[in-house]
């Protein structure tokens, strides 16, 4: 057991890992929250929670940047820390806002979808990513 802990990773494992992250995390919100709420979208506009204060309106349209635009960037690796910072903050504020006074298992599902976008905005979309074939593309590539 020993010897495959200390065994060295191949290199493109880390990358492996960002992929696997970002095909199974940001699909479940695109498609579990993101799209119900784009289909249901004219009523949204009139109905949606209001936790920042800005609106109805625009509290729709901020949760669907993060639940759809953000989920859907992240998911192919375009722009990746970017994606991240939108998706990140509507599930602290789902977390936070939203869900301030409901018990922790309300909270949970958003601070679960809000660790991979931590994650995600900290280390990129890795080599197997948009990102990573535009870097290398345009000759910016890791070395």
């Amino acid at each position: 057991m020993t010897a495959m802990l200390d065994r060295k990773l191949p290199k493109w494992m880390p990358d492996a890992g960002l992929l696997a992250l970002r095909l199974t995390i940001p699909p479940m919100m695109l498609l579990g929250h993101g799209l119900p709420k784009l289909e249901r979208l004219p009523g949204l506009l009139e109905s949606f929670p209001d936790p920042l204060g800005v609106g109805s309106a625009t509290s729709a349209v901020l949760a669907l940047v993060g639940e759809v635009l953000a989920a859907g960037l992240l998911t192919i690796g375009l722009g990746t820390r970017l994606a991240a910072a939108p998706f990140l903050i509507t599930m602290l504020v789902a977390a936070f806002v939203v869900h301030a006074d409901d018990p922790w298992e309300r909270k949970e599902l958003a601070l679960t979808y809000a660790a991979p976008a931590l994650a995600l905005l900290l280390a990129g979309g890795g080599r197997f990513s948009v990102d990573a074939l535009l870097a290398k593309r345009l000759g910016r590539a890791k070395r």
